[in-house]
């Protein structure tokens, strides 16, 4: 992990990133500076919340944060999980020594997922599984295990 800092990014600061970001918290602990961004942060979704408490994980006190203020040249690693995200941190990165990748996922809200509360709730937990596999993979193992 050569990483110290990474900010995960997405539209709206409610699903995506903050779950990567809880995750990668609890992986890596004080091993990584970890902070998530919206491009126009929202309220926490509360499927999100739900999926990461069902592992343990709350983020009910963790404030959405625009990106604009997260300082994008302050990270060593910048993931973006929207194509508007990646297309907005590029434009901030410009000229910084900045890594910036696009990891596309699905917003499980956005898609309208529809169903009872357990068949949406399964959207979610689906979601923060492939985010987990994408950090260990990204990242390497994480000294506390998320779940």
């Amino acid at each position: 992990m050569a990483s110290k800092a990474v900010l995960f990014v997405c539209n709206l600061n409610a699903v995506r990133s903050p779950i990567a970001e809880a995750l990668a918290k609890a992986l890596y602990g004080k091993r990584l500076y970890v902070d998530s961004a919206g491009l126009e942060p929202s309220e926490r979704d509360p499927f999100a919340m739900s999926v990461l408490q069902e592992i343990g994980i709350d983020m009910a006190e963790d404030a959405p944060l625009d990106l604009e203020e997260a300082n994008v040249g302050s990270f060593d690693h910048v993931i973006c999980l929207t194509p508007e995200a990646y297309a907005r941190v590029q434009d901030l990165a410009r000229g910084q020594a900045v890594n910036v990748e696009l990891w596309e996922t699905i917003d499980p809200f956005a898609n309208g997922v529809q169903g009872n509360r357990e068949q949406r709730l399964e959207a979610y937990r689906n979601l923060r599984e492939e985010l987990r596999r994408m950090i260990e993979l990204r990242f390497g193992g994480g000294e506390k295990a998320a779940g």
